[in-house]
């Protein structure tokens, strides 16, 4: 298990973004959250296998449609254990 810090830069708020961040870590298992940062930017932060933690961020560098993803930041923290994964506003 490995606690991930994502910090996605571009066009990322008002295309669902987070939403669909929310099924695809959960689709993968992971437990954490997502939110919108008031830099336009969005933060995920999320536990599980290293290999499910990969696939977001592969995810993570295109997004929903409608995204324009220019970057993606993504760095190990410590495991906080996180049940479940959700939208904190």
């Amino acid at each position: 298990m490995q606690h991930w810090n994502i910090r996605v830069l571009g066009k990322v708020q008002g295309v669902y973004y987070r939403q669909s961040t929310l099924k695809v870590a959960s689709d993968l298992g992971l437990r954490g959250y997502t939110m919108n940062e008031p830099d336009g930017s969005v933060t995920i932060e999320c536990e599980g296998p290293e290999e499910a933690l990969d696939a977001l961020v592969t995810w993570c560098r295109s997004g929903p449609p409608g995204a324009r993803v220019d970057k993606v930041i993504a760095n190990a923290g410590p495991i906080v254990g996180f049940s479940g994964f959700r939208i904190r506003r």
